[in-house]
């Protein structure tokens, strides 16, 4: 669902709560572009949860690949100094 930026001003939170009724999703146009989206927290923390999930098999995937390094704090912290 698309809510015009004015509609948010006279309407407010009560439009946002009828648009995420409807849908996970609500954009907000300013001046009839798309600008800002717009999601209950519960959704935001699945997508959240999905992103970090997506990092972590992708991490496997480079240590399954042998592109990653298993150092000690004292080895990253010395690799970290030698970098600068």
């Amino acid at each position: 669902m698309t809510i015009m930026a004015n509609d948010l001003k006279t309407r407010g939170v009560t439009l946002l709560d009828e648009a995420l009724k409807q849908d996970d999703e609500a954009i907000i146009s300013v001046r009839g572009k798309s600008k800002y989206v717009v999601m209950n927290l519960e959704h935001y923390n699945y997508l959240r949860e999905c992103e970090l999930e997506a990092a972590l098999m992708e991490t496997h995937k480079e240590i399954k690949e042998g592109k990653a390094k298993i150092l000690t704090a004292d080895e990253h912290i010395k690799a970290l100094h030698d970098d600068l």
